[in-house]
């Protein structure tokens, strides 16, 4: 098990600094999320030698392992310049990845294709399918090449993506059959993924190689004003990336069925709501985390 910190909350500090911020905060791993300096979200990783160097000497200097880099590129694109544009930067961020000596990425399936934009799209070009078919060919291209590199590609479904729930992606994960690409469980996008926290989880029992750790609202609660967003009846895809117990998610549930389907992969915290406590509330998520991880597969 690999517990580790996503300083989003604190990509403020430099990034040669970072190693030593996360192992302060009581973690011995990294996931790095899109920031300015290296992965820059939908575009070129902003990444050379120098830089490289640099921050694979602070990581050995922290004893700090980087276990996840996060690249965010719109490969499900239909429109052939921007998936182009996608697959060159995945291309360069393998490279990056194995410069770096870091085997897992995680990914969202490409932000796109909700049915509110397939609607708002009179020529239906932004409809889930073609979302879908754009993803295949971008596995065609890429998926031999994680393979050759020995790296793991572990992709999400995610709020306002062309998939959303865990079931359908479970499926097209392995519709890929391929060791390099597996699944990423997000714990704030449960209510999203299914009715029964249990059984989302359960579906992954196989493929999941990586899960977020933070807490939210259920934006299904009966009551209908757990949110409210105007104008009423808005399809807006609401979320929260809160610490444990400030939401809604059964965190006894969630350890106690990683546990039961054998989970073994990188753990990340990733709060971002609180970026004015971001100390407080990395050291609260490592005691957390830890104390459950205990509780189930050290007891």
């Amino acid at each position: 098990m690999k517990i580790a910190l996503d300083p989003y909350m604190s990509r403020h500090i430099p990034l040669d600094q970072l190693p030593n911020f996360v192992k302060e905060m009581g973690y011995d791993y990294l996931e790095l999320s899109p920031r300015e300096d290296f992965l820059q979200w939908w575009t070129r990783p902003r990444v050379f030698p120098a830089r490289v160097k640099t921050f694979k000497k602070a990581l050995r200097k922290a004893d700090v392992e980087l276990a996840t880099l996060q690249p965010m590129y719109r490969w499900s694109s239909p429109y052939r310049d921007e998936w182009d544009n996608a697959i060159e930067n995945w291309k360069r961020t393998i490279e990056i990845a194995v410069e770096m000596e870091c085997k897992v990425l995680i990914s969202e399936f490409g932000r796109g294709g909700s049915p509110e934009r397939s609607q708002a799209c009179t020529q239906g070009i932004h409809t889930p399918e073609a979302c879908e078919n754009a993803f295949w060919r971008a596995m065609d291209v890429l998926v031999p090449i994680l393979e050759r590199e020995g790296l793991t590609l572990s992709v999400e479904p995610h709020p306002e993506d062309w998939v959303e729930a865990i079931s359908p992606a479970i499926d097209i994960i392995k519709t890929i059959d391929s060791k390099a690409v597996k699944a990423s469980y997000i714990a704030p996008h449960s209510f999203y993924y299914g009715d029964d926290l249990a059984d989302s989880i359960r579906a992954t029992r196989g493929e999941l190689v990586h899960a977020r750790v933070a807490d939210t609202f259920n934006h299904k609660a009966s009551s209908q004003l757990r949110y409210i967003v105007n104008p009423p009846g808005s399809n807006a895809r609401v979320h929260q990336h809160l610490n444990m117990g400030e939401g809604e998610l059964d965190w006894d549930t969630f350890f106690k069925t990683l546990y039961e389907i054998g989970f073994n992969g990188v753990l990340s915290s990733c709060v971002f709501a609180w970026e004015e406590n971001a100390e407080a509330s990395s050291k609260f998520m490592r005691e957390e985390i830890q104390r459950y991880v205990d509780k189930y597969w050290h007891s």
